[in-house]
């Protein structure tokens, strides 16, 4: 007689579903669209919602000159970014063909505090860093997500894309299997979402942080029992890439608030 366990038993019952819940995935939804009630309207009310604290950090770092820097971003960009433009922020990450390299919205921000401000520099997802990110991509909240998908772009997708389907860690699952195969379905009392990046970054419920879409990206590595891509390399830069492709056309939700 055959025995199974109760963990082959669930990836039966899984697998019997596939052909259902892969046609869910066919039309973008945002994560939006999997939470709960009551954590909808956390996100919805300025109140309520935990991830605000963060835009308003970044927005006062934006504003006001850091210790030993020349001038504070709102000098060149106005007091609360008015300069900025919604559509631009709504593009990124972005391709740099001139320098053959991947700029996430925070490697931007990074950049630009560097060159013009002499502000210290500051390490991938340093909380300073995360907050401006939340700040600025909150000031196109609404704006859909545009991220380029043809020209010297497509190749990198590809790429990405590979990533995304790939088996990792103990679990041997790829993040394609939860985002693609069984969105809707509950895991630990959470419907499974699309996994899309549109609200990002986002306040966790689960951790009770602001968390960056890389960060997500190597949280979930690290649940699946696998080593988790570093802040800076290749690969997770290619899998944000291609996961906020995914979003496109979803409004911006910064900070979106998820489980």
């Amino acid at each position: 007689m055959i025995h199974l366990n109760k963990t082959t038993l669930l990836l039966c019952s899984f697998m019997l579903i596939i052909p259902a819940t892969a046609a869910l995935a066919a039309e973008a939804k945002s994560g939006y669209e999997y939470i709960k009630p009551a954590t909808r309207a956390t996100q919805d009310d300025d109140f309520a919602n935990p991830g605000l604290l963060s835009v308003i950090q970044g927005q006062r770092l934006f504003n006001n000159k850091q210790d030993g820097a020349s001038k504070a971003c709102a000098e060149c960009h106005n007091e609360d970014g008015e300069k900025l433009n919604a559509k631009n922020i709504a593009r990124y990450p972005v391709y740099s063909e001139n320098n053959a390299e991947i700029v996430t919205l925070q490697k931007k921000i990074s950049r630009c505090r560097n060159d013009n401000t002499s502000n210290k520099a500051l390490p991938t997802d340093h909380p300073d860093l995360v907050a401006l990110e939340a700040f600025i991509r909150n000031l196109a909240i609404g704006e859909a997500v545009n991220v380029q998908t043809d020209g010297p772009v497509t190749k990198l997708l590809k790429q990405g894309e590979t990533l995304y389907r790939t088996r990792y860690g103990l679990i041997d699952m790829a993040c394609y299997h939860c985002h693609e195969v069984y969105p809707g379905q509950m895991i630990r009392g959470q419907k499974i979402s699309q996994g899309q990046g549109n609200g990002f970054p986002a306040y966790r419920l689960g951790t009770g942080e602001i968390t960056s879409l890389h960060q997500r990206i190597q949280q979930c590595l690290i649940t699946m029992r696998a080593e988790p891509f570093e802040a800076d390399s290749d690969e997770i830069k290619l899998m944000g890439l291609y996961i906020m492709s995914r979003s496109n056309g979803l409004s911006i939700e910064t900070p979106a608030v998820r489980y």
